[in-house]
């Protein structure tokens, strides 16, 4: 791979102009779809196939004019009268005409302006016919017509019931990353500018990381034309995209640095950077997308969804990294490395303010902080190792009662205007009219108006009707065919609560045999109650999938890498540790709410679903950036010294400040992210934190130094017939230039 990453660096700084003109000419054609790149994201894409609430979506269908879905709009008098909530009846009813598969009837139009006379707040319900994506579009449309969040002649109107909650997610999402990203790029900057002490320097990174963003965001437009995409998708990616875009930027430009400092040509030095950190970010980046694959081991739209859009954002920020870098690198000549006039007069004006020399003022040898840090390190290796990993292991323990969960309203800020209208829709109408919950009895060969049937449907109604957890049952509605019955059960709470999701599994228990509907039928639960926990069923039976799938190959990169057998399988350990505790905290902060009095956080009493899946992937791919890059280094001091301790030192003191660094900016990304939008992705943003935050201090600079030191030459040990069947993927030594002075750090 060096070889091929050395021709790269010369074709590159060549025509770097070339290079240059066509990252911009994509750039400025990117950015109009990029802007539209959630008009077709979706909501959608939980459901679980094979599962009860999978069937009955599939047995709908067969009755005429059903819908698994409900669509409402609310109207709330904002100082107008009777008079200005009529003319607004007659305005929904011109909106839904334009909209597909909804319909405001006759009936319910007189009623509401009959209900305008003496209520502040009127609910339309209104017919769906449609499936549940195009009870999402149609949603997302009526929105559009009625006008939401606008006040009109003193009538403000709400678009309710479950799928408009997603389509107003889209909306909500989209405001939420505009002010995560305006935050989190000066964030970033401040950050770059103090690792670099260049304007220059810190833009080049920052640049990547807003070009990857871009670039990603016309990918995902033209993805969710295809195939849906999650509304989620967007802030997943851009999250993810500007972290790992600043972060390959810094390897590379912390190496080329490096070479000027060792006192190497510009041309020389950037072709060393790209032939080492160039190709370690490209096996890096690439084991990052091997990881992120393991999440199509789970049957769903929705983490597939996600999972194509990280990836995607990744081998982006991958090509950015060693093409457009580079190419601007080479443009800047030395403007890219030397320190700007007002970061190099700041820095003298604060030593001489506060007396205090630099480290070379001292005669210090750069990073010798982290030589001594390693050696006290090593110098107790079962102490740290016990301290370190005994600490991970306490942060991790409320992982242990994980709780999965999915849902949108309570996603919404209490102000936010569709979650406003869900509450008042519940004022007029039960919660669970909502989403009601669907049971279809298919009778198979019989037919579901024979007798004895039709009484066991009837007895299986009223049982239903029984129970304080059921507002309302509808009457039986037979498909075209004869052979099956449907009841919609509206439910006393939303279908997102607690009580709801009990009832299902309860339900299911249950499965008719109070009522002998079982000896007659096979009934299928389902809606948007089942469907939720449905898929929480999905993820949680099937994370086992992604867990060994990350885990070996961790394992087998690491080997290929590092040619070592033990050395892989303490770094895969380590890296479960990071992933437990970060879920540790995620339990502690969203589902216990030990933090909800001072972080501004609402627990919710669970965890989104899609969060540890997500996150166990990110995690174990970010991991493997740090591992190699420091493994690298101390494997090539092993080699040219021999001596285990003094590799270890030597690589740490060598790598340790481009790893904080880097770890700094990703902690600063994804800690913006936590602290902006909804929960779900307040989630992932502070699990990533975390896990990332305790990777880089915790396990690489306290238990990786400690274990090494255990362990000693066993590090390295490899039988002689592995050896030499396993390719050479030694990145971070030069193998093109004889140099056997010290790394210097950045």
């Amino acid at each position: 791979m060096q070889s091929a990453m050395n021709r790269l660096s010369a074709f590159v700084r060549r025509r770097r102009k070339l290079v240059a003109i066509a990252w911009l000419v994509l750039l400025l054609a990117s950015i109009p779809f990029a802007s539209r790149q959630t008009e077709n994201l979706t909501g959608g894409g939980f459901e679980a196939p094979g599962s009860g609430s999978a069937e009955v979506d599939k047995q709908v269908k067969r009755f005429q004019g059903a819908s698994s879905e409900a669509l409402g709009v609310v109207l709330q008098r904002k100082g107008g009268d009777a008079a200005a909530v009529q003319a607004a009846v007659d305005r929904v009813d011109e909106a839904a005409a334009k909209v597909d598969d909804i319909e405001l009837t006759a009936a319910a139009a007189a009623k509401a302006k009959s209900d305008a006379a003496q209520d502040a707040v009127v609910l339309m319900p209104l017919a769906v016919t449609g499936s549940r994506e195009e009870a999402l579009q149609a949603a997302k449309d009526l929105r559009e017509e009625v006008g939401v969040g606008e006040v009109k002649d003193g009538v403000q109107p709400y678009v309710v019931g479950q799928q408009a909650l997603w389509a107003g997610m889209q909306d909500l999402q989209k405001e939420d990353l505009e002010k995560a990203e305006t935050t989190g790029f000066p964030l970033i900057l401040i950050v770059l500018l103090a690792v670099f002490g260049s304007a220059l320097a810190a833009l080049l990174p920052a640049g990547l990381g807003i070009a990857a963003v871009i670039v990603t965001g016309v990918a995902i437009y033209f993805l969710a034309l295809v195939t849906t995409m999650s509304v989620f998708v967007t802030n997943v990616a851009s999250m993810l995209g500007i972290g790992v875009a600043v972060d390959y930027s810094l390897f590379l430009l912390s190496r080329y640095r490096e070479e000027l400092e060792k006192g190497a040509h510009r041309d020389e030095a950037l072709d060393i950077a790209m032939r080492t950190s160039g190709a370690t970010v490209v096996f890096s980046g690439l084991t990052v997308v091997v990881s992120l694959a393991g999440l199509f081991l789970l049957d769903s739209t929705v983490m597939r969804s996600m999972a194509i859009g990280a990836i995607v954002v990744v081998v982006i920020a991958i090509l950015g990294a060693i093409t457009l870098l580079p190419a601007l690198i080479a443009l800047l000549g030395k403007r890219a490395d030397e320190r700007g006039r007002v970061v190099s007069a700041t820095g003298a004006f604060v030593r001489r303010v506060s007396r205090r020399k630099t480290a070379a003022e001292r005669g210090v040898p750069p990073g010798e902080f982290w030589r001594k840090w390693s050696e006290r390190v090593m110098r107790r290796p079962a102490l740290s190792a016990i301290l370190s990993a005994g600490l991970l292991l306490v942060i991790a323990i409320p992982a242990l009662s994980l709780n999965f969960g999915n849902g949108a309203l309570a996603q919404f800020p209490k102000d936010y205007e569709t979650r406003v209208g869900a509450e008042l829709a519940s004022q007029k109408v039960p919660p669970g009219a909502s989403a009601p919950t669907i049971v279809v009895a298919d009778f198979g060969k019989g037919a579901a108006s024979d007798p004895a049937n039709k009484a066991a449907l009837a007895r299986y109604a009223a049982g239903l009707k029984e129970s304080s957890r059921v507002a309302q049952v509808g009457p039986p509605v037979t498909s075209q065919d004869g052979h099956a019955a449907l009841l919609n059960v509206i439910l006393a709470q939303d279908p997102e609560n607690d009580t709801s999701l009990a009832y299902i599994a309860d339900l299911r228990g249950e499965g008719g045999r109070a009522s002998g509907l079982d000896k007659v039928a096979k009934i299928s639960i389902g809606g948007s109650s089942a469907q939720i926990r449905d898929f929480s069923d999905l993820i949680s039976g099937g994370l086992w999938k992604i867990f060994a799938f990350v885990m070996v190959c961790s394992y087998l990169v690491l080997l290929v890498v590092l040619r070592s057998v033990l050395l892989p399988l303490k770094a895969v350990l380590m890296n479960v540790l990071s992933v437990a505790a970060a879920w540790g905290v995620l339990v502690a902060v969203f589902q216990y709410g030990w933090l909800d009095g001072i972080s501004g956080y609402n627990s919710l009493g669970y965890v989104q679903a899609v969060t540890p899946p997500l996150l166990l992937a990110i995690v174990f791919g970010l991991s493997m950036d740090y591992e190699v890059f420091l493994l690298s280094r101390i494997r090539e001091r092993y080699l040219a010294t021999g001596d285990n301790r003094l590799a270890v030192s030597q690589g740490l003191q060598s790598s340790a400040k481009v790893i904080s660094s880097a770890a700094v900016i990703m902690v600063v990304v994804f800690g913006v992210f936590a602290t902006t939008g909804v929960p779900q992705i307040k989630e992932i943003g502070l699990g990533l934190a975390v896990a990332i935050a305790l990777d880089a201090t915790v396990v690489r600079l306290v238990l990786v130094p400690a274990t090494m030191q255990l362990m000693g030459d066993w590090n390295w040990w490899m039988p002689e017939w592995l050896g030499r069947i396993l390719p050479e993927a030694d990145f971070e030594s030069d193998h093109a230039v004889e140099d056997e002075r010290e790394p210097a750090v950045v």
